[in-house]
Protein backbone atom coordinates (compact mmCIF):
# COMPACT_ATOMS: atom_id res chain seq x y z
CA UNK A 1 0.00 0.00 0.00
CA UNK A 2 1.12 3.86 -0.28
CA UNK A 3 2.43 5.75 2.49
CA UNK A 4 0.13 8.37 4.26
CA UNK A 5 2.54 9.84 5.78
CA UNK A 6 6.11 10.58 4.44
CA UNK A 7 8.82 12.85 6.31
CA UNK A 8 11.14 14.93 3.87
CA UNK A 9 14.62 14.91 5.65
CA UNK A 10 16.09 17.69 3.40
CA UNK A 11 15.21 22.03 2.64
CA UNK A 12 15.14 24.20 0.19
CA UNK A 13 13.94 24.10 -3.77
CA UNK A 14 14.02 19.47 -3.43
CA UNK A 15 12.06 19.72 -0.56
CA UNK A 16 9.76 21.61 -1.94
CA UNK A 17 9.48 19.33 -5.21
CA UNK A 18 9.19 16.39 -2.92
CA UNK A 19 6.33 17.64 -1.22
CA UNK A 20 4.63 18.88 -4.80
CA UNK A 21 5.15 15.17 -5.83
CA UNK A 22 3.66 13.88 -2.27
CA UNK A 23 0.34 16.05 -2.37
CA UNK A 24 -1.10 15.33 -5.81
CA UNK A 25 -0.54 11.32 -4.56
CA UNK A 26 -2.96 11.98 -1.51
CA UNK A 27 0.16 11.99 0.79
CA UNK A 28 1.01 14.03 4.23
CA UNK A 29 4.33 15.49 4.31
CA UNK A 30 6.11 16.47 7.68
CA UNK A 31 8.90 19.14 7.29
CA UNK A 32 12.12 19.37 9.32
CA UNK A 33 14.02 22.79 9.56
CA UNK A 34 16.54 24.44 11.18
CA UNK A 35 15.03 27.80 13.01
CA UNK A 36 16.74 29.96 10.05
CA UNK A 37 14.77 28.43 7.68
CA UNK A 38 11.23 29.03 9.66
CA UNK A 39 9.65 30.93 7.18
CA UNK A 40 11.22 28.69 3.71
CA UNK A 41 8.64 27.90 1.40
CA UNK A 42 9.08 23.99 1.81
CA UNK A 43 8.42 24.80 5.61
CA UNK A 44 4.76 26.51 4.49
CA UNK A 45 3.84 24.11 2.30
CA UNK A 46 4.02 20.68 4.74
CA UNK A 47 1.17 19.45 6.37
CA UNK A 48 3.40 19.29 9.52
CA UNK A 49 6.68 21.19 10.19
CA UNK A 50 8.96 19.86 13.15
CA UNK A 51 11.63 22.78 13.92
CA UNK A 52 15.27 20.74 14.56
CA UNK A 53 17.04 21.67 17.77
CA UNK A 54 20.81 22.69 16.86
CA UNK A 55 22.83 25.62 16.57
CA UNK A 56 24.47 24.86 13.27
CA UNK A 57 21.88 24.64 10.75
CA UNK A 58 23.80 22.08 8.87
CA UNK A 59 24.47 19.62 11.49
CA UNK A 60 20.72 19.89 12.55
CA UNK A 61 19.60 18.53 9.32
CA UNK A 62 22.36 15.95 9.91
CA UNK A 63 21.01 14.88 13.06
CA UNK A 64 19.85 11.50 12.54
CA UNK A 65 18.56 10.01 15.91
CA UNK A 66 16.54 13.43 16.06
CA UNK A 67 14.80 12.86 12.96
CA UNK A 68 14.25 9.27 13.33
CA UNK A 69 12.61 10.29 16.58
CA UNK A 70 10.59 12.93 14.76
CA UNK A 71 9.36 10.37 12.67
CA UNK A 72 7.72 7.93 15.69
CA UNK A 73 6.24 10.77 17.54
CA UNK A 74 4.29 11.77 14.27
CA UNK A 75 3.20 8.20 12.80
CA UNK A 76 5.90 8.65 9.44
CA UNK A 77 5.65 5.67 7.49
CA UNK A 78 8.79 6.66 5.05
CA UNK A 79 11.47 9.48 5.06
CA UNK A 80 12.52 10.94 1.53
CA UNK A 81 16.17 12.12 2.08
CA UNK A 82 16.11 14.27 -1.32
CA UNK A 83 19.88 14.90 -2.14
CA UNK A 84 22.62 16.56 -0.19
CA UNK A 85 22.66 15.65 3.49
CA UNK A 86 21.87 12.48 4.60
CA UNK A 87 20.89 11.24 1.12
CA UNK A 88 23.93 8.73 0.36
CA UNK A 89 24.21 7.57 3.84
CA UNK A 90 24.15 3.94 4.37
CA UNK A 91 24.31 4.15 8.30
CA UNK A 92 21.19 6.59 8.10
CA UNK A 93 19.25 3.92 5.77
CA UNK A 94 20.26 1.57 7.67
CA UNK A 95 19.34 3.57 11.05
CA UNK A 96 15.84 4.19 9.65
CA UNK A 97 14.76 0.25 8.43
CA UNK A 98 15.81 -0.90 12.14
CA UNK A 99 13.16 1.31 13.11
CA UNK A 100 10.28 0.11 10.88
CA UNK A 101 10.15 3.31 8.55
CA UNK A 102 10.88 2.70 4.74
CA UNK A 103 13.80 4.69 3.76
CA UNK A 104 12.91 5.81 -0.16
CA UNK A 105 15.99 5.08 -1.67
CA UNK A 106 18.72 2.11 -2.15
CA UNK A 107 19.00 -0.30 0.53
CA UNK A 108 22.43 0.34 2.69
CA UNK A 109 24.14 -2.42 1.02
CA UNK A 110 23.99 -0.77 -2.26
CA UNK A 111 25.12 2.32 -0.70
CA UNK A 112 28.08 0.46 0.59
CA UNK A 113 28.74 -1.02 -2.59
CA UNK A 114 28.19 1.56 -4.78
CA UNK A 115 28.73 4.94 -2.66
CA UNK A 116 31.97 4.09 -2.19
CA UNK A 117 34.38 5.77 -5.30
CA UNK A 118 37.27 2.35 -5.01
CA UNK A 119 34.71 0.23 -3.75
CA UNK A 120 32.15 1.33 -7.17
CA UNK A 121 34.94 1.13 -9.70
CA UNK A 122 36.39 -2.49 -8.96
CA UNK A 123 32.87 -3.64 -9.00
CA UNK A 124 32.00 -2.16 -12.52
CA UNK A 125 35.74 -3.48 -13.52
CA UNK A 126 34.50 -6.73 -12.35
CA UNK A 127 31.44 -6.76 -14.48
CA UNK A 128 32.93 -5.57 -17.84
CA UNK A 129 32.34 -1.56 -17.11
CA UNK A 130 35.46 0.39 -17.86
CA UNK A 131 36.95 2.28 -15.60
CA UNK A 132 40.40 4.59 -16.18
CA UNK A 133 43.69 3.68 -15.46
CA UNK A 134 44.19 4.13 -11.26
CA UNK A 135 45.56 3.42 -7.80
CA UNK A 136 44.32 3.64 -4.83
CA UNK A 137 46.21 5.57 -1.86
CA UNK A 138 47.39 3.04 0.72
CA UNK A 139 50.15 2.71 3.38
CA UNK A 140 52.87 2.72 1.48
CA UNK A 141 53.49 6.33 0.59
CA UNK A 142 56.44 6.41 -1.75
CA UNK A 143 54.89 3.03 -3.48
CA UNK A 144 51.62 5.05 -4.32
CA UNK A 145 53.36 7.57 -5.94
CA UNK A 146 55.52 5.73 -7.94
CA UNK A 147 52.56 3.98 -8.76
CA UNK A 148 50.84 7.07 -10.00
CA UNK A 149 53.51 8.64 -12.02
CA UNK A 150 53.53 5.38 -13.94
CA UNK A 151 50.15 5.81 -15.15
CA UNK A 152 51.40 9.34 -16.80
CA UNK A 153 50.43 12.76 -16.42
CA UNK A 154 47.93 14.52 -16.21
CA UNK A 155 46.62 12.80 -13.51
CA UNK A 156 43.50 13.18 -11.27
CA UNK A 157 44.21 13.01 -7.48
CA UNK A 158 39.75 12.31 -5.78
CA UNK A 159 38.49 11.36 -2.43
CA UNK A 160 37.66 8.27 -2.04
CA UNK A 161 34.70 9.13 -0.18
CA UNK A 162 32.62 12.13 -0.83
CA UNK A 163 31.80 14.29 -4.38
CA UNK A 164 31.14 17.84 -5.00
CA UNK A 165 34.57 18.49 -6.13
CA UNK A 166 36.00 18.44 -2.69
CA UNK A 167 39.15 16.81 -2.57
CA UNK A 168 39.87 16.68 -6.35
CA UNK A 169 43.04 17.88 -7.86
CA UNK A 170 44.33 17.77 -11.16
CA UNK A 171 48.58 17.31 -11.86
CA UNK A 172 50.16 17.81 -14.67
CA UNK A 173 53.90 17.75 -13.30
CA UNK A 174 55.63 15.06 -11.35
CA UNK A 175 56.91 17.51 -9.14
CA UNK A 176 53.66 18.59 -7.94
CA UNK A 177 52.08 15.13 -7.07
CA UNK A 178 52.96 15.14 -3.61
CA UNK A 179 51.41 18.10 -2.55
CA UNK A 180 48.77 18.36 -4.69
CA UNK A 181 48.10 14.47 -2.92
CA UNK A 182 48.67 16.18 0.79
CA UNK A 183 46.04 18.98 -0.22
CA UNK A 184 43.60 16.88 -1.44
CA UNK A 185 43.52 14.38 1.10
CA UNK A 186 43.61 16.98 4.09
CA UNK A 187 40.37 18.65 2.22
CA UNK A 188 39.02 14.91 2.03
CA UNK A 189 39.24 14.24 5.82
CA UNK A 190 37.77 17.96 6.58
CA UNK A 191 34.69 17.53 4.36
CA UNK A 192 33.83 13.54 4.37
CA UNK A 193 36.03 12.68 7.94
CA UNK A 194 37.98 10.09 5.36
CA UNK A 195 41.66 11.10 3.72
CA UNK A 196 41.88 8.18 1.54
CA UNK A 197 42.37 9.19 -2.02
CA UNK A 198 43.08 7.74 -5.03
CA UNK A 199 44.89 8.82 -8.82
CA UNK A 200 43.79 7.84 -11.92
CA UNK A 201 43.77 8.73 -15.27
CA UNK A 202 42.70 12.67 -15.95
CA UNK A 203 40.39 12.63 -19.16
CA UNK A 204 41.57 15.90 -21.19
CA UNK A 205 38.68 17.76 -22.91
CA UNK A 206 36.24 14.91 -21.73
CA UNK A 207 32.88 14.93 -21.78
CA UNK A 208 30.27 14.39 -18.31
CA UNK A 209 27.85 12.22 -19.79
CA UNK A 210 25.32 10.27 -16.14
CA UNK A 211 22.78 8.02 -16.84
CA UNK A 212 19.36 7.71 -15.21
CA UNK A 213 18.67 4.50 -13.87
CA UNK A 214 15.72 3.04 -11.62
CA UNK A 215 15.22 -0.51 -10.29
CA UNK A 216 12.87 -2.76 -8.30
CA UNK A 217 15.58 -4.16 -6.19
CA UNK A 218 15.51 -7.54 -7.70
CA UNK A 219 17.73 -6.69 -10.62
CA UNK A 220 15.52 -5.65 -13.16
CA UNK A 221 16.98 -1.81 -14.03
CA UNK A 222 15.66 0.38 -16.73
CA UNK A 223 17.18 3.34 -18.06
CA UNK A 224 15.58 6.19 -18.34
CA UNK A 225 18.27 8.46 -21.34
CA UNK A 226 21.26 9.50 -20.50
CA UNK A 227 22.12 13.65 -19.61
CA UNK A 228 24.74 15.59 -20.56
CA UNK A 229 26.54 17.90 -17.34
CA UNK A 230 29.52 19.28 -18.98
CA UNK A 231 29.77 22.39 -18.21
CA UNK A 232 31.07 22.52 -14.92
CA UNK A 233 32.64 25.33 -12.50
CA UNK A 234 35.26 23.81 -9.67
CA UNK A 235 33.90 20.29 -10.86
CA UNK A 236 30.11 21.01 -10.07
CA UNK A 237 27.47 21.17 -12.18
CA UNK A 238 25.78 24.33 -13.56
CA UNK A 239 24.14 23.57 -16.80
CA UNK A 240 22.81 19.95 -17.79
CA UNK A 241 20.41 18.77 -20.76
CA UNK A 242 18.70 15.77 -22.02
CA UNK A 243 19.28 14.14 -24.24
CA UNK A 244 22.97 14.20 -24.05
CA UNK A 245 24.02 16.06 -27.53
CA UNK A 246 26.31 15.29 -30.50
CA UNK A 247 26.31 11.19 -29.33
CA UNK A 248 26.24 8.40 -32.49
CA UNK A 249 23.05 5.92 -31.90
CA UNK A 250 26.10 3.38 -31.06
CA UNK A 251 27.76 4.92 -28.58
CA UNK A 252 24.90 6.04 -27.07
CA UNK A 253 23.53 2.56 -26.87
CA UNK A 254 26.92 1.54 -25.17
CA UNK A 255 26.50 4.08 -22.39
CA UNK A 256 23.07 3.11 -21.31
CA UNK A 257 23.78 -0.55 -21.60
CA UNK A 258 26.71 -0.37 -19.32
CA UNK A 259 25.13 1.70 -16.89
CA UNK A 260 21.93 -0.98 -17.20
CA UNK A 261 24.21 -3.85 -16.89
CA UNK A 262 26.13 -1.90 -13.47
CA UNK A 263 23.09 -1.12 -11.82
CA UNK A 264 21.58 -4.59 -12.30
CA UNK A 265 24.44 -6.52 -11.06
CA UNK A 266 24.42 -4.61 -8.08
CA UNK A 267 20.43 -5.47 -7.58
CA UNK A 268 19.90 -1.95 -7.31
CA UNK A 269 16.42 -0.59 -6.29
CA UNK A 270 15.06 3.05 -6.40
CA UNK A 271 16.28 5.83 -8.72
CA UNK A 272 20.26 6.46 -9.25
CA UNK A 273 22.47 7.63 -11.22
CA UNK A 274 25.77 6.37 -13.03
CA UNK A 275 28.12 8.71 -14.35
CA UNK A 276 31.11 8.25 -16.78
CA UNK A 277 33.78 10.45 -18.62
CA UNK A 278 33.30 10.53 -21.99
CA UNK A 279 36.77 11.68 -24.14
CA UNK A 280 37.58 12.72 -27.25
CA UNK A 281 38.65 9.52 -28.98
CA UNK A 282 34.70 8.08 -27.97
CA UNK A 283 36.00 5.94 -25.15
CA UNK A 284 34.57 6.00 -21.96
CA UNK A 285 34.75 5.13 -18.69
CA UNK A 286 33.07 4.93 -14.78
CA UNK A 287 33.02 7.79 -12.61
CA UNK A 288 31.07 7.01 -9.96
CA UNK A 289 27.27 6.32 -8.80
CA UNK A 290 25.17 8.58 -7.17
CA UNK A 291 22.77 6.68 -5.41
CA UNK A 292 20.29 9.13 -4.66
CA UNK A 293 17.68 11.97 -6.48
CA UNK A 294 20.39 13.77 -8.80
CA UNK A 295 19.49 17.74 -8.78
CA UNK A 296 19.47 17.52 -12.64
CA UNK A 297 16.43 14.61 -12.59
CA UNK A 298 14.02 17.40 -14.54
CA UNK A 299 15.38 17.22 -17.65
CA UNK A 300 15.15 13.33 -17.78
CA UNK A 301 11.45 14.27 -16.74
CA UNK A 302 10.82 16.83 -19.23
CA UNK A 303 11.63 14.91 -22.26
CA UNK A 304 10.29 11.40 -20.55
CA UNK A 305 6.82 13.00 -19.06
CA UNK A 306 7.24 10.96 -16.07
CA UNK A 307 7.79 12.17 -12.48
CA UNK A 308 10.77 10.51 -10.92
CA UNK A 309 9.76 11.20 -7.31
CA UNK A 310 6.36 9.62 -7.97
CA UNK A 311 8.44 6.66 -9.23
CA UNK A 312 10.74 6.51 -6.33
CA UNK A 313 7.69 6.08 -4.10
CA UNK A 314 6.20 3.55 -6.20
CA UNK A 315 9.34 1.65 -6.07
CA UNK A 316 9.88 2.24 -2.25
CA UNK A 317 6.29 1.03 -1.05
CA UNK A 318 6.59 -2.20 -3.43
CA UNK A 319 4.31 -1.59 -6.43
CA UNK A 320 7.46 -2.12 -8.62
CA UNK A 321 8.06 -0.01 -11.88
CA UNK A 322 5.35 1.61 -13.75
CA UNK A 323 6.69 1.01 -17.22
CA UNK A 324 8.62 -1.32 -19.43
CA UNK A 325 12.31 -0.20 -21.13
CA UNK A 326 10.39 -0.31 -24.19
CA UNK A 327 8.05 2.68 -23.34
CA UNK A 328 11.29 5.06 -22.36
CA UNK A 329 10.66 7.43 -25.36
CA UNK A 330 12.28 10.47 -25.05
CA UNK A 331 10.51 13.38 -26.67
CA UNK A 332 12.28 16.86 -27.67
CA UNK A 333 15.36 18.16 -25.86
CA UNK A 334 15.37 19.38 -22.49
CA UNK A 335 17.95 21.78 -20.31
CA UNK A 336 18.30 22.96 -16.66
CA UNK A 337 20.17 25.89 -15.24
CA UNK A 338 21.26 25.93 -11.93
CA UNK A 339 20.07 29.38 -9.98
CA UNK A 340 23.39 30.35 -7.52
CA UNK A 341 23.73 33.23 -5.47
CA UNK A 342 27.39 33.31 -6.18
CA UNK A 343 29.47 36.29 -8.45
CA UNK A 344 31.06 34.47 -11.60
CA UNK A 345 32.94 37.21 -12.22
CA UNK A 346 34.67 36.91 -8.94
CA UNK A 347 35.49 33.23 -9.41
CA UNK A 348 32.16 32.31 -8.42
CA UNK A 349 32.44 33.20 -5.03
CA UNK A 350 29.43 32.62 -2.77
CA UNK A 351 27.21 35.61 -1.84
CA UNK A 352 25.13 36.45 0.70
CA UNK A 353 22.10 38.81 1.30
CA UNK A 354 18.09 38.75 1.32
CA UNK A 355 15.86 37.95 -1.60
CA UNK A 356 13.98 41.53 -2.08
CA UNK A 357 12.29 40.88 -5.01
CA UNK A 358 11.55 37.32 -7.38
CA UNK A 359 9.42 37.03 -10.40
CA UNK A 360 9.19 33.97 -11.68
CA UNK A 361 8.93 33.48 -15.80
CA UNK A 362 6.30 32.35 -17.55
CA UNK A 363 6.00 30.32 -20.81
CA UNK A 364 5.74 26.84 -22.68
CA UNK A 365 7.89 24.61 -21.62
CA UNK A 366 8.93 26.12 -19.06
CA UNK A 367 9.23 25.46 -15.49
CA UNK A 368 10.68 26.72 -12.07
CA UNK A 369 11.91 23.96 -9.47
CA UNK A 370 12.71 26.65 -5.80
CA UNK A 371 12.35 27.17 -2.02
CA UNK A 372 12.89 30.67 -2.03
CA UNK A 373 10.86 33.38 -1.31
CA UNK A 374 10.36 37.29 -1.24
CA UNK A 375 11.67 38.23 2.72
CA UNK A 376 14.38 35.06 2.54
CA UNK A 377 17.54 35.38 3.85
CA UNK A 378 20.22 33.83 2.22
CA UNK A 379 23.27 33.04 4.49
CA UNK A 380 26.71 31.05 4.16
CA UNK A 381 25.06 27.93 6.24
CA UNK A 382 23.89 26.27 2.96
CA UNK A 383 25.01 25.31 -0.45
CA UNK A 384 24.60 28.86 -3.00
CA UNK A 385 22.20 26.33 -5.07
CA UNK A 386 18.38 28.82 -4.79
CA UNK A 387 16.65 27.40 -7.66
CA UNK A 388 16.87 25.40 -10.81
CA UNK A 389 15.22 27.05 -14.32
CA UNK A 390 14.43 24.15 -16.84
CA UNK A 391 13.24 24.67 -20.49
CA UNK A 392 11.79 22.05 -22.74
CA UNK A 393 11.64 22.63 -26.53
CA UNK A 394 11.26 20.19 -29.87
CA UNK A 395 14.63 20.41 -30.42
CA UNK A 396 17.35 21.72 -28.55
CA UNK A 397 17.76 24.65 -30.54
CA UNK A 398 14.20 25.54 -29.18
CA UNK A 399 14.67 24.65 -26.08
CA UNK A 400 18.13 27.11 -25.78
CA UNK A 401 15.73 29.65 -27.03
CA UNK A 402 13.45 29.16 -24.30
CA UNK A 403 15.36 28.71 -21.86
CA UNK A 404 17.20 32.63 -23.19
CA UNK A 405 13.79 34.07 -22.79
CA UNK A 406 12.97 32.47 -18.96
CA UNK A 407 16.62 33.59 -18.02
CA UNK A 408 15.45 37.75 -19.22
CA UNK A 409 11.89 37.46 -17.48
CA UNK A 410 13.35 35.69 -14.33
CA UNK A 411 14.13 38.55 -11.49
CA UNK A 412 15.86 37.82 -8.15
CA UNK A 413 17.24 40.97 -6.35
CA UNK A 414 18.66 41.34 -3.29
CA UNK A 415 21.55 38.95 -3.50
CA UNK A 416 24.32 38.56 -6.52
CA UNK A 417 23.47 35.55 -8.71
CA UNK A 418 24.69 33.52 -12.16
CA UNK A 419 21.71 34.43 -14.06
CA UNK A 420 23.02 36.87 -16.32
CA UNK A 421 25.97 34.45 -16.72
CA UNK A 422 24.49 31.91 -17.40
CA UNK A 423 22.17 34.02 -19.79
CA UNK A 424 25.62 34.14 -22.04
CA UNK A 425 26.34 30.85 -21.75
CA UNK A 426 23.22 29.93 -23.38
CA UNK A 427 23.50 32.92 -26.09
CA UNK A 428 27.50 31.40 -27.22
CA UNK A 429 27.64 30.22 -30.12
CA UNK A 430 29.84 26.98 -29.34
CA UNK A 431 26.99 26.19 -26.54
CA UNK A 432 24.48 26.85 -29.62
CA UNK A 433 26.99 24.18 -31.49
CA UNK A 434 27.14 21.70 -28.74
CA UNK A 435 30.67 22.00 -28.69
CA UNK A 436 31.59 21.21 -25.09
CA UNK A 437 33.65 19.58 -22.50
CA UNK A 438 34.29 20.22 -19.06
CA UNK A 439 36.47 22.88 -19.58
CA UNK A 440 33.94 24.85 -21.62
CA UNK A 441 33.89 27.59 -18.94
CA UNK A 442 37.30 27.83 -18.62
CA UNK A 443 38.56 28.34 -22.76
CA UNK A 444 35.66 30.72 -22.50
CA UNK A 445 36.22 32.67 -19.84
CA UNK A 446 36.84 35.57 -21.93
CA UNK A 447 33.96 36.09 -23.90
CA UNK A 448 31.68 34.75 -20.59
CA UNK A 449 32.43 37.15 -18.40
CA UNK A 450 31.35 40.82 -18.90
CA UNK A 451 33.86 44.18 -18.76
CA UNK A 452 33.41 46.32 -15.40
CA UNK A 453 31.54 49.01 -17.41
CA UNK A 454 28.82 46.17 -18.66
CA UNK A 455 28.70 44.90 -15.26
CA UNK A 456 28.21 48.69 -13.59
CA UNK A 457 25.30 48.80 -16.08
CA UNK A 458 23.44 46.12 -15.28
CA UNK A 459 23.86 46.69 -11.61
CA UNK A 460 22.48 50.06 -12.38
CA UNK A 461 19.61 48.62 -14.25
CA UNK A 462 19.21 45.90 -11.36
CA UNK A 463 18.75 48.43 -8.99
CA UNK A 464 16.77 50.89 -10.94
CA UNK A 465 13.89 47.94 -11.56
CA UNK A 466 14.16 47.12 -7.50
CA UNK A 467 13.11 50.83 -6.38
CA UNK A 468 10.52 50.54 -8.95
CA UNK A 469 8.84 47.60 -7.50
CA UNK A 470 6.60 48.57 -4.69
CA UNK A 471 6.55 45.29 -2.83
CA UNK A 472 10.73 46.06 -3.11
CA UNK A 473 10.89 49.21 -1.47
CA UNK A 474 7.80 48.11 1.47
CA UNK A 475 11.04 45.00 2.10
CA UNK A 476 14.36 47.56 2.03
CA UNK A 477 12.75 50.68 3.48
CA UNK A 478 9.51 50.49 5.61
CA UNK A 479 11.22 49.74 9.00
CA UNK A 480 9.53 51.07 11.89
CA UNK A 481 11.74 53.23 14.18
CA UNK A 482 12.10 52.16 17.24
CA UNK A 483 9.94 54.38 19.13
CA UNK A 484 7.49 53.94 16.54
CA UNK A 485 7.53 49.88 17.13
CA UNK A 486 7.08 50.32 20.72
CA UNK A 487 4.14 52.67 20.90
CA UNK A 488 3.55 56.61 20.66
CA UNK A 489 6.04 58.13 22.98
CA UNK A 490 9.29 59.82 23.63
CA UNK A 491 11.83 60.22 26.27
Amino acid sequence: MMFSKVLVANRGEIAARIMRTAKEMGIATVAVYHHLDRGAPHVRMADEAVELDGDVPTKAYLDQEQIIGICARLGVEAIHPGYGFLSENAEFAERVTKAGIVFIGPDAGAMHLMGDKVRSRNFAAEHGVPVAPSVLQGDDPENFLARAKAIGFPLLIKASAGGGGKGMKIVREAGDLVEAVRTASSEAERYFGDGLVYAEKLVERGRHIEVQVIGDGTGRVLHLCERECSIQRRYQKIVEEAPAPNLSDDLRQRIRAAAVRLASAAKYRNAGTIEFILGADGDFYFLEMNTRLQVEHPVTEMILGLDLVAEQFRVAAGEGLSFRQEDIKPSGHAIEVRICAEEPEKDFRPAIGRVGLLRLPKGEGVRFDGGIAEGQAVTPAFDSMLAKLIAHGGTRAEAISRMKLALADLALLGVPTNIDYLARVMAHPAFAAARIDTGFLSEHAGTLNPDDAVAELERAACAAAALAQSDFRRLAFDVPEPHAAMGGWRN
